[in-house]
């Protein structure tokens, strides 16, 4: 019963019109990828999609996977499914040329990711990990390492996975126990479990790459003394191949609350063989490469929940009859009008339609960023780049997964009693979107790494990365006389961001517990701040095309409606939140530990 079909023309609309520079120059190695191009690319990625993993999706979270003789097997129609998308050249499309992969834009790569997650979320785990661990070898690995294995991940006939979080230590990595110890020919036996490691076993490749944390002997403690490793769960041979089975296996399945086809496992390393990447007792530095790209990545995962949950939703709002319009009868044709037609119905629609089009908007800003930061010829650009993206990362994370599950739930209640059984499909997503304000760092840690270690790095330059744009921008808007209805809520809503900021900077310098007791009040804020930026931008674009007499009046006016539906009913909520930062910690730490 689940439906989806890919928002082509917004995310064209947010390609080729919100963030379209005409005035900047093509950054090198994306000469060749005009808007036809891209157009081309997402049109295939959603007959892909729709067609090869939505069918799975129910069914592979009815079957889920199974951990069969010491081996994971994935559920039904999944290998498959994967063969087919290796073999279209899916899980190359971010790599670099140099390794065989299509060097795309990180724009188009985001929306094809939202578009997996919408269809198939758990199918979306098994290629997302490899890109990930992709990325962490392409900037750190050795060149020998990087030529044996990036080939493999990039097309896909190899997977890899991320190992931290060890049974006793998860968000505290220093803590972690698992060690290497160097050999002669100067690889290290890895030796330690790892838990929740997703895609740890499965069915899907020839050859899976485990990045692990370990400590060398000499090891300081804490997380200066951690190193990452490189480990096969088959040693490679001369010619490549996979080889002899190496000591890495998995020991038991997570029985989860969703994403039940994804293999989650529980992984032994017993003197398996592995090589350093990067610099001994570097390996966190190495890990967030992996940690920032898979960060993101799980943003695009609340943003792919949500819409799956908004065209559900609509789809059986327009269908349910139930009770007559307050304002008279709509459909005297039927024996009740659909509920799309009641105030609170529209009002979670419209809800739904305005997070997720907003974090589209927001993400794509994110991911120029990232081509710029790799890309551009400019030292200076380049800096800037990477201050924005270092800036915005737990902003799109948190702010995307919370708001992703919070539009799955609505669009559960849009179902009522039905949404609420496994028929419809809508139960699942809120399951599925659930675990995303969990992994790669709870949506806390990222609150408290925005107040903690964003905000005052270099002096407050990373802030200027998205305050002076956005001030010039306002600045503009509130003089335009059909911008500045809209204009005018969103300064309100930024001079509060600049309070919080201010107050945050004052009290928490003095007191961290302060700063930490305001951080998730506050990267709220801050999301609502650069959602409401992107609504602003896209109304300022919608505008100019109605004057100009467009053909395509109902998209445009539809970006008006939800653009002024976002100012009026969902920025205000940043009244509350400057609210709750200025209140300080004094109740929340007040009570002795024995009285909770």
């Amino acid at each position: 019963m689940q439906t989806y079909k890919a928002p082509l023309r917004d995310m064209r609309f947010v390609l080729h019109e919100l963030h379209a520079d005409p005035e900047a120059p093509v950054l090198p190695g994306l000469e060749d990828f005009t808007p036809d191009v891209a157009d081309a690319i997402l049109e295939e990625a959603a007959k892909f999609c729709t067609e090869r993993l939505l069918p799975l999706n129910a069914s592979g979270d009815a079957e889920g996977c199974h951990f069969e003789n010491g081996a994971v097997r994935t559920p039904k129609g999944f290998p498959e499914a994967y063969r087919a998308f290796r073999e279209g050249g899916w899980t190359a499309m971010g790599a670099d040329p140099a390794y065989g992969g299509q060097g795309l834009p990180a724009g188009i790569n985001k929306l094809v990711e939202e578009m997996i997650c919408s269809t198939n979320l758990s199918f979306g785990l098994y290629p997302g990990l490899s890109h990930g661990a992709y990325r962490a070898l392409a900037d750190h690995a050795s060149e020998d390492l990087k030529a044996a294995y990036l080939p493999k991940l990039v097309d896909g006939t190899w997977s890899g996975t991320m190992c931290l979080t060890e049974a006793h230590c998860g968000t505290d990595l220093g803590l972690l126990r698992t060690r290497a110890v160097p050999q002669e020919d100067g690889s290290f036996k890895v030796t330690g479990s790892k838990i929740f490691i997703s895609a740890g076993d499965h069915d899907l490749t020839e050859n899976i790459i485990h990045l692990v944390l370990a400590r060398l002997p000499d090891a300081p403690k804490g997380v200066k003394g951690i190193s990452l490793f490189l480990v096969p769960k088959f040693l490679p041979r001369a010619d490549g191949a996979p080889g002899e089975r190496n000591g890495v296996t998995c020991s038991a399945l997570e029985h989860k609350m969703g994403i039940k086809a994804s293999a989650t496992c529980q992984m032994s390393f017993d003197d398996a063989t592995g090589w350093l990447v990067g610099e001994p007792h570097k390996g966190m530095r190495a890990m967030f490469t992996m940690m920032n790209s898979e960060r993101l990545s799980v943003g695009i995962q609340g943003l792919g929940a949500g819409e799956a949950a908004y065209q559900g939703a609509v789809a059986y709002a327009r269908e349910r009859l139930q009770g007559r319009s307050l304002v008279g009868t709509k459909r005297p044709d039927l024996p009740a009008d659909p509920i799309i037609a009641h105030p609170d119905v529209r009002r979670m629609l419209m809800t739904i339609r305005a997070y997720n089009e907003g974090c589209r908007a927001l993400g794509a800003w994110v991911a120029r960023s990232l081509d710029a930061l790799e890309r551009h010829p400019d030292p200076a650009e380049r800096r800037r780049a990477e201050d924005f993206a270092a800036l915005m990362t737990p902003v799109v994370k948190a702010l995307f997964t919370d708001l992703g599950f919070e539009a799955a739930s609505i669009g559960l209640q849009v179902y009522g009693g039905h949404g609420f059984i496994r028929d419809h499909g809508m139960e699942q997503y809120v399951r599925d979107a659930r675990i995303s304000m969990i992994y790669e760092g709870t949506n806390g840690v990222q609150a408290l790494d925005l107040v903690g270690r964003k905000l005052p790095a270099h002096a407050g330059r990373l802030l200027r990365s998205f305050f002076h744009p956005v001030l010039a921008f306002l600045d503009a808007a509130i003089e335009d006389d059909d911008l500045s209805p809209l204009a005018e809520p969103l300064a309100k809503a930024f001079g509060a961001l600049q309070l919080a900021t201010a107050h945050i900077a004052r009290r928490g310098l003095k007191d961290p517990e302060e700063a930490g007791a305001a951080a998730t009040e506050y990267l709220r804020l801050f999301g609502l701040v650069a959602l409401g930026t992107m609504w602003l931008r896209a109304a300022k674009i919608a505008q100019a095309a109605l004057r100009a007499g467009t053909d395509e009046r109902d998209f445009y006016e539809a970006k008006l409606v939800t653009a002024r539906f976002y100012m009026e009913r969902i920025l205000p909520q940043v009244a509350g939140l400057l609210t709750a930062v200025k209140a300080g910690k004094g109740a929340m730490m007040a009570l002795d530990e024995a009285m909770f």
